[in-house]
C-alpha cells in the first residue's frame, strides 16, 4: 500500500516549520482497522511541544494578521488545488488509517477542498459597519478581527473535512492554529502540514501536535494565548473543555454528539425514504455525528419501511476500503465493536426482532453486519445512546405529533431527517424539531455553503457558511471623537 500517498505520510510533529519528535522520543503505534496491521508511529507529545507550538502561533499570529485577506485568500486556493491535485493520495492514506471505503475517502477529500475553497472567497467578504451616529461630533465604525490563536481538536472519523471545517476559517480570518488530531487518524491531519509547505503557507501558521490528549487538551484549554477553542467530538469531552476554558474566557465552538431521528410518514415516496435511509445510516459504517440513530415510522406504511430497507441493506457490500465496490468497512476499532455488539444485545433482550444483521461479520476483526432492528421500543439503550455503527433501530409512531415529541425525547439536537410529501407537513415537523439542521425528503445534507453545527447538548457555534467565518472574529467597536464638526 501507500503507492500514492508515501511523500504526505510524515511521523513527526509539525511545530513552526519544522517536524519534530515528542521530547521523551515515546511513540505511539497506527494501525489499519481493516486488518490490524501497524502501519507506522507518531510522536506521543505532551505539555511541553503543545506549549511550544502554542508560543510559536502567537508569535507568527502577529505578522500574518497583518496579511491582507487577498494573499490569504491566494494562499487558501492554492492550498485547495493542492488538495484536488492530491485527491487520490490523500484518500488513500485516509483509508489505511480509517478504514473507509476508498470512494468516501476520495469524496471526502473533495468536500474539504470545497471548504478551503468556500473560506479562500469568504476571506475577502470580513465586512464591517458605520452605524449612524446619534452624536453630531462624533462617528461609530464596527470592525472585525481575528481571534488570535486557535486551538483545533478533531476526531477520527473524519480525519481531514473536520480540519478543513477548523483551518480553513482560521486562516481566511487571519489567525494561527494548533491542531490536535485523533490518534487513530493522524496522517491525514499531518498531510495537511505537508501541503501548506508545499503552496507556501508561513512556518508556524499551521502546527500539529499529536499525542496524550488529556495533556495537549488541558494546554490548549489552559493556555491564555490560545483565544479560540474548536473541538468536534463527544459530548462529555466537549463539557470537559468548555470547563477547561472558563478560566480564560475564550471563544468556543462545539460539534458535539448527535442522536438523530428518521421520521417517515405514510404519505412519503418510500423508494427515496429507503434510498436516504440506507444513505444516512450506512455511511462511514454508521461512524457519523449526523448518521441516523433512530429510525421513527408511522404505521400504516412501517412494515414495507421495514421489508425494503432491511433488503438494500442486505445488499451492501463490506470489506476493506481499497477493495472494488465496497460500501462500508470496518468499525475504527475493539471498542467501537463491543459498544455496538451490547446495545443489539439489549436491544435483542428487551424484545426486539433482529430483521437482518445483528452480529460480527464473517470478515472478522471489527467488521460488522449492516443490521435494521424492528419493534425498537423507547426502553432500549439505542433510543438514548449514540450507536456510532451500522445499526439501524425502526421505531413504530401513529400520529405526526408522537414522531416530533419521540423526536425531540434527547439532549441532543445535531442532525435530523424526515420523509413527507405533504407541503404543510414539511413546514409543521421542520418547525417542530429541535434541530439544528433539517433535512425533508433528503439523507445527506452536508454542504460547505450550509451553516454545520446543533442546539442543546450538541454543541455551539457553526461550521460552513458565511456564518462559520464569524466564528473566529471578535467584533469591534470604534467611537471616533474631536472631529470638530
Amino acid at each position: 500500500m501507500l503507492q500514492k500517498s508515501h511523500h504526505l505520510k510524515r511521523e513527526a510533529n509539525l511545530i513552526g516549520g519544522e517536524w519534530v519528535a515528542a521530547g521523551s522520543g515515546k511513540t505511539i503505534e497506527v494501525t489499519n482497522p481493516a486488518n490490524g496491521e501497524v502501519i507506522g508511529t507518531i510522536p506521543d507529545a505532551g505539555v511541553e511541544e503543545t506549549r511550544r507550538a502554542i508560543a510559536i502561533a502567537h508569535e507568527t499570529f502577529q505578522t500574518w494578521r497583518k496579511t491582507t485577506a487577498d494573499e490569504r485568500a491566494r494562499l487558501l486556493r492554492k492550498l485547495h488545488d493542492a488538495f484536488m491535485d492530491n485527491q487520490d493520495a490523500l484518500a488513500e492514506l485516509m483509508t489505511l488509517e480509517q478504514g473507509k471505503p476508498l470512494a468516501e475517502a476520495r469524496a471526502e477529500i473533495a468536500q474539504s477542498a470545497a471548504q478551503i475553497l468556500w473560506f479562500s472567497e469568504e476571506a475577502r467578504r470580513v465586512y464591517g459597519d458605520v452605524i449612524p451616529s446619534p452624536w453630531g461630533d462624533r462617528r461609530i465604525m464596527v470592525t472585525k478581527e481575528p481571534v488570535g490563536v486557535v486551538g483545533a481538536i478533531t476526531p477520527w472519523n473524519f480525519p481531514s473535512s473536520m480540519l478543513s471545517r477548523k483551518i480553513g476559517p482560521a486562516l481566511a480570518a487571519g489567525c494561527t492554529v494548533v491542531v490536535k488530531p485523533a490518534v487513530q487518524t493522524p496522517y491525514s491531519a499531518l498531510a495537511w502540514g505537508v501541503l501548506a509547505e508545499e503552496i507556501g503557507i508561513p512556518k508556524g501558521v499551521i502546527n500539529i501536535v499529536t499525542g496524550d490528549a488529556k495533556a495537549i487538551g488541558g494546554e490548549l484549554t489552559g493556555n491564555p494565548l490560545v483565544r479560540k477553542i474548536t473541538f468536534t467530538g463527544s459530548t462529555p469531552v466537549g463539557k470537559l473543555l468548555i470547563k477547561q476554558s472558563a478560566d480564560t474566557v475564550k471563544k468556543l465552538s462545539m460539534e458535539l454528539g448527535g442522536n438523530a431521528p428518521f421520521l417517515v410518514f405514510d404519505d412519503c415516496d418510500l423508494d427515496r425514504a429507503v434510498t436516504g435511509a440506507i444513505a444516512a445510516k450506512y455511511r462511514n459504517a454508521g461512524q457519523t455525528c449526523v448518521c441516523t440513530n433512530r429510525f421513527y415510522v408511522q404505521s400504516g406504511i412501517y412494515d414495507a419501511f421495514v421489508e425494503k430497507f432491511a433488503q438494500e441493506s442486505r445488499k451492501l457490500k463490506v470489506g476493506s476500503g481499497f477493495d472494488q465496490g465496497v460500501q462500508q468497512g470496518p468499525l475504527i476499532d475493539d471498542k467501537a465493536l463491543a459498544k455496538v455488539e451490547e446495545l443489539v444485545g439489549d436491544a435483542r433482550d428487551k424484545g426486539a426482532k433482529i430483521v437482518t444483521g445483528g452480529k460480527r461479520h464473517e470478515l472478522g476483526g471489527t467488521f460488522y453486519e449492516p443490521t435494521v432492528i424492528a419493534d425498537a421500543t423507547q426502553e432500549m439503550r439505542f433510543a438514548k445512546e449514540e450507536i456510532f455503527g451500522p445499526v439501524a433501530p425502526v421505531f413504530r409512531f401513529d400520529k405526526e405529533e408522537d414522531a416530533i415529541r419521540l423526536a425531540n425525547d434527547t439532549e441532543f439536537g445535531l442532525a435530523c431527517y424526515f420523509y413527507t410529501q405533504d407541503l404543510g407537513r414539511a413546514f409543521r415537523v421542520s418547525e417542530g424539531l429541535k434541530y439544528g439542521m433539517v433535512g425533508i425528503n433528503e439523507g445527506i445534507i452536508t454542504t460547505e455553503v450550509a451553516p454545520f453545527g446543533g442546539v442543546k447538548e450538541s454543541g455551539m457555534g457553526r461550521e460552513g457558511s458565511k456564518y462559520g467565518l464569524d466564528e473566529y472574529l471578535d467584533v469591534k467597536y470604534v467611537c471616533i471623537g474631536g472631529l470638530g464638526l
